[in-house]
Formats: C-alpha cells, structure tokens, sequence
C-alpha cells in the first residue's frame, strides 16, 4: 500500500503542476477572475478539466486490473470552482474516455460510472460552495466519489474475491490523493482570485485617496481642472482632460511640451466615445488615435464617458507618455474615475438647483443628500479596503445607488420595489459601519412591489429611526419595514424598539419649524398628495410610523 501511496503521491504532483503552470497565463487568470462566464469560456474550462481528468486515468498506477488514478480531481475541481456545466461535461468526457479506454478491465464500468456521477453531485454541491468553503467541500467531494467508485467495483465485478482485494488495497491511497489534491488544486486556482481581491484592494484605496482629494473641490462648485491636475498627480499621467458634449471644460498638463491647440472636440475617438459611452483606449498603434492635436511624446490614452443619468455628458481622457500604460489597472481606475466625477458633477447641478429652487419643500427633499453621510461612507469603505476589500466594494456599489437614486428621482412616482432598493442601500451601508447595531426586517406583500409611491418617503423616515432612534441606546435597535396591501393601495409602516420620538416633535408636526425637516418633509409630501400624512405611534419600546398610499 506505501509504494501505491507513493506512486500516487508522483502522479498527483503531475496534476498541481499542469494546474499550476495553466494558471499563469494571462488569457487564464483572466477566465478564473470572471464574475460570469461566456459559452467560449465555459467551452475552454470543460476542455481543461476534461483534459485533466483524462491525464489522470492515463498516468494513473495499473493495480491487478484495475487503475489507480487522479482522475476525479478534474472533475471536482472544475465543479466546485466554475459550476454544474463544466462539472457534468467533465464527468461525462472523463467517464466515457476512463470505459473505452481500458474495456476489458476489471473496474471500467463501475469506475466510469462513478466519474460520471461524480459531475453530477459535485454539480449540486457547488450551490452551497463559496469562498470560504470550496476547499472544503471540494475535500468531502473527493471522499464521497472515490467511496461511490468502490462500492460500485464491488457491486458490478464478476470476480468478488478480487474486487475485495483491490478495494482493499487502493481505497485509502485513492481516497486520501484524489481528496488532499482536490483541495490542493482549489487552493492553487484561488490564489489567482486571492490576487484579483488585492488588486481591486489597491485599486479602491487609490480610487478613494483621489475621492477624499476632489471632494473638495467638487463641494465648492470649484475648479475643475484641480480635480484634472490630482488625477494628474496619482495616475503619473502627462496631461487629464474633462469635456463636456461640445468642449473642453478642464485639464492638466505634466509640462509645457504639451499643448491644446483647440477648445472645440477635434478627435474622432473623443466623439465615439460621446456616442456609445464606451470606454476607449488608444496608442499609436491602434486604430482609434486622439492625438491629431497634441504633443508627439503622448503615446496612450484612455477616454472614459461621463455620465448624467443615462446620457452621456462629457468624456475624462488621461494621456500618458508610455505605451504600456494602458494597463488593466489604469483603464478600471479611469473607469472608476469617471463614474465619480459624474456622481459629483451630478450633485453639483443638484445644489445649483437647490439655490435656485422655489419650491421650498423640493429644496428640503435634496438636502437629503448629506455630505457628512457621504463622507462617513467613504471612511467606512477606506476601512475595508485592506482588511475585506469585496465589502469595501459592495459599500461603493450601495453609496452608488444611494446617490444616483437620490440625484435621479427628486419628485417622481417610482414602484415600491425601486424605493426599496434606495433604502436597502441606504441601510446597507449603515450597517456597514455600526455592524450589528442595527438589523433591519423586511416584510412587503409582493402585490404591492409595482405601486407607484412618491419617490424618497421611505429612506428618510428609516434615517429617523437610526439616528434618533437607534443609535441612542446601547443595545441593538431593530427596524421593521412592512408594505402590506389595503383596499386598492398599501400601508407602510417603519417601527423601530429605540429611545421613541419625543412628543414636542408629534405634536409639531405641522408647524413650520426646522427641526426634524426629513420627517416634516414626508408628512406634508404625503399630507398633500394623499389628503392625511404619517401616523406617528410611540410605542411601549420605540416608535412606529406609518402611512397609506395608492
């Protein structure tokens, strides 16, 4: 059994260094960080596994008839990592291939059969995998399978005695090489996943840094070619441009070899860019060339929309003196880049319109949008950006829709369901950054998703229970959110177990007074498209508002 173990050990170290030396080239790294993948993808991996699997039957150790191999560690690692397709493929090609190729042989039925079956329970299990677990899982996967093949051997071989034996001797080694190198393999392949986490890690501290920078600037409706020569300063960049539809509206240069010869937009790029709101990159080997009207020791540049709303606005173009500076990194910051600039142009327009805004209660409504909120989120992701850099991610997404919901939707109708997401969003970030202080319940009747509701009612209500509520008290502060259908509309209704509402704020509520203007704002918004306004309940422990819309 040591020298089986052994020659197993040899043909399991074959296998990591096929899986290892797969994974180092770009176009692999690339499928293996893939969110999604495309059928020419999912076509590529089932031929890897599949070749892995069949190399694991052909290097594998003849014992009395029978294979001693590595072959399902193929089928279980492409399973657990990529999905059911590319594990039942897998198994399939693996199982086939493992019958025909030895016949006559003792164990080809009962093997190719559990190979087989080895795709379709890895298939199932990979719906319960995640990052934490797929070495794991991957680990009882390989036990179960090498279990199921020699149960199998001894079902369907003629020769009992002999079937007895083998199993016997080649159980253990099999189980414990094909279980050990699953996890191995898995490991090896996340470490390129690992390397994609720290790279977005880095990406995001950047993107931050240069947010903290600009936010400034953007705040005091200033300059925008400061926030042209930070980008500068950060990206190494020889020269930044900001244009609108028309023109440029700002840059930056590195040095006076530089030169803008023309406001109006001249490149051909710059104006494909306006139309498709594509990212572009160029070099001076490439197609697209934005360089008819600069310097001739530019050499790459990347042009990136900007957005408002839906419409692209303008384009942010940072050139560079280095052909290889278009790299991966630099393209997904200057995406990163651009979706922040438009976030702050957009909410730039928005306080020019508050200051010119007469309608005093659509004025208070956008001053929803609180810069200390927005400045808190930011720190909050700063934080994870090392330690956890997939949260730090999903907090940029959240503070994302937060913003563009609040920028988009002042004083529309929009369904509950599109509410919600701005409050889940909202909370999500939140909670972020108080952990477990706060926990949020939804219940919403599912036939009230598509009612149309004044936009922005729910989230500052839900703001109220955590900052007047919640937050000042010392255990944890739960919030209920229900929507339940009533006669032809719905009553919504926001409780929470805080400190409770004081009843000088209940019983001003109709005043024109300033304080508490989020909850003064929903009520007279309510009041005044519904004929009554918020029901104010204080409750034993906390406070329950609620409201009924159609």
């Amino acid at each position: 059994m040591l020298d089986l173990t052994s020659r197993l050990f040899n043909t399991l170290g074959y296998i990591i260094a096929i899986a290892f030396l797969f994974t180092k080239f770009k176009s692999t790294k690339k499928i293996f960080s893939e969110d999604r993948y495309t059928k020419k993808e999912i076509l590529i991996l089932c031929i890897f596994f599949s070749g892995l699997s069949i190399l694991g039957t052909y290097i594998g150790v003849n014992y009395k008839g029978a294979i001693a191999n590595t072959r399902n560690i193929g089928v279980v690692v492409g399973g657990i990592l990529i999905g059911p397709k590319v594990a039942i493929i897998t198994g399939l090609i693996a199982g086939i291939h493992r019958f025909f190729v030895d016949l006559d042989g003792v164990t080809a039925i009962p093997c190719a059969i559990s190979t087989i079956l080895g795709g379709i329970i890895t298939g199932i299990v990979y719906r319960k995998s995640n990052v934490n677990n797929r070495y794991f899982l991957g680990f009882i996967c390989g036990v179960i399978i090498e279990s199921l093949s020699m149960i199998l051997i001894l079902m369907f071989s003629e020769n009992f005695e002999l079937a007895k034996e083998i199993v016997q001797d080649i159980y253990i080694p099999m189980l414990l090489i094909n279980a050990f190198g699953v996890s191995i393999v898995i490991i090896i392949i996340e470490g390129i996943l690992e390397e994609k986490e720290r790279i977005a890690g880095t990406q995001a501290k950047l993107a931050l840094e240069i947010a903290n920078k600009t936010l400034p600037y953007f705040r005091k409706g200033e300059c925008l070619g400061d926030v042209c020569g930070i980008i500068l300063e950060s990206l190494n960049a020889q020269a930044v441009v900001i244009t609108d539809r028309k023109e440029i509206i700002a840059y930056r240069k590195n040095s006076g070899d530089f030169e803008i010869y023309d406001s109006q937009i001249q490149s051909e790029a710059t104006k494909k860019v306006l139309i498709t709101g594509e990212v572009l990159t160029s070099d001076r080997n490439g197609d697209i060339i934005d360089f008819s009207h600069h310097n001739m020791k530019i050499k790459s540049c990347i042009i990136s929309p900007l957005f408002e709303g839906e419409k692209v606005s303008g384009t942010l173009k940072i050139y560079f003196d280095k052909d290889k500076s278009i790299t991966a990194r630099n393209r997904y910051l200057a995406i990163g880049l651009s979706q922040l600039i438009s976030t702050q142009l957009e909410i730039s327009k928005m306080e020019n319109l508050k200051m010119m805004a007469r309608d005093a209660e659509l004025k208070a409504l956008q001053t929803q949008i609180n810069p200390h909120f927005l400045f808190n989120a930011l720190h909050a992701t700063a934080s994870f950006v090392r330690i956890n850099p997939a949260k730090a991610r999903n907090i940029i997404i959240d503070l994302s829709t937060y913003l563009r919901y609040n920028l988009d939707n002042p004083s529309r109708f929009v369904t509950l369901d599109k509410e919600l997401e701005q409050v889940k969003a909202y909370v999500n970030i939140e909670q972020a950054r108080f952990q477990d202080k706060i926990k949020v319940n939804y219940n919403i009747d599912q036939e009230v998703n598509e009612i149309k509701i004044p936009s922005l009612i729910i989230q500052p209500l839900v703001e109220n229970s955590i900052k007047h509520g919640i937050l000042k008290q010392r255990e944890q502060g739960i919030i209920n959110i229900d929507a339940i259908k009533y006669d032809k509309g719905c009553i919504i209704s926001i409780e929470d177990n805080g400190v409770g509402i004081k009843k000088e704020i209940i019983n001003s509520i109709d005043q024109e007074i300033d304080k508490s203007i989020g909850l003064k704002n929903v009520h007279n918004r309510i009041k005044l498209i519904y004929g009554e306004g918020l029901k104010i309940e204080q409750l034993e422990k906390g406070t329950k508002i609620s409201f009924y819309v159609e």
